[in-house]
């Protein structure tokens, strides 16, 4: 149990990379507008 336990965690970390982080200052709201797209994000 152990084991499968630790498999699980292991393919987990490995594939939850939702979240990249990128340069660019952000607002006094925590977000910033990508100048390539017009998308206005939040962090």
């Amino acid at each position: 149990m152990k084991l499968f336990a630790l498999l699980i965690a292991a393919v987990l970390s490995m594939t939850s990379v939702a979240a990249y982080a990128h340069s660019g200052g952000t607002d006094a709201k925590g977000c910033h507008r990508n100048h390539k797209t017009n998308d206005y994000h939040c962090h």
